[in-house]
């Protein structure tokens, strides 16, 4: 397909996709002559994930170059791709370690890492952005008095795996590792978002079927 098609199946105006293309979040097109390049539904694709980046999202041009140089450095193993492009998202602040409610959000983060037998989480623990997140969450709930530790996370954290394994088997589905990663990307951005809307959606319902509406 040409510019102006990519542009009109994209909803993407031509000078953005310029744009793109200057700044490396697009790959080039095919030339076909010195003024003309063939685009392929692989440019859709990753230009459809390059707008919910960027205006879903709202992450840094430069920040989606770097997820993007991830989910394309087929030098890395499949967990290693998945990891490092989530990881370069944007992430919550760094903890600070000498809070003692950061120390006590570790050990129970530890705890609760052992008593899921997620072996493989409590290896990469030290380097996780979503285990820093965890532990900043848990710090915040301990220093509002809410003593929130590995028994009450247990639970939700085995329904959030049950959640991670519809979202492998999903990602799964596409054919090539490229289009499996930037589908997981996809989804940090906008699964995470219609997780929290269910989250409160089924807690209106339970209250309702609890309560009443009195």
């Amino acid at each position: 397909m040409r510019l102006a098609e990519l542009s009109e199946r994209s909803g993407v105006s031509t000078a953005t996709i310029k744009y793109y293309l200057r700044e490396g979040l697009l790959p080039p097109g095919r030339q076909l002559n010195a003024t003309t390049a063939e685009y392929e539904e692989e440019h859709l694709r990753r230009l459809r994930l390059v707008r919910a980046m960027i205006q879903v999202g709202r992450i840094p041009v430069a920040t989606v170059r770097e997820v993007l140089g991830h989910i394309d450095d087929d030098s890395l193993g499949r967990t290693i791709r998945l990891g490092a492009a989530l990881w370069a998202l944007p992430q919550v602040p760094e903890p600070d370690e000498d809070d003692e409610y950061v120390r006590t959000a570790h050990r129970e983060t530890t705890a609760l890492l052992d008593r899921l037998g997620w072996r493989n989480a409590e290896q990469v623990s030290t380097l996780s952005p979503a285990y820093r997140s965890l532990v900043v969450a848990v710090a915040a709930l301990h220093r509002l008095g809410y003593e929130w530790g590995a028994e009450q996370l247990a639970p939700y954290a085995e329904l959030m795996h049950r959640t991670a394994v519809l979202d492998l088997d999903n990602m799964e589905a596409y054919p090539s590792e490229p289009e499996q990663v930037e589908f997981a990307v996809l989804g940090a951005i906008l699964n995470e978002p219609v997780l929290r809307a269910l989250h409160r959606l089924a807690q209106e319902e339970e209250s309702a079927r609890r309560y009443g509406f009195e």
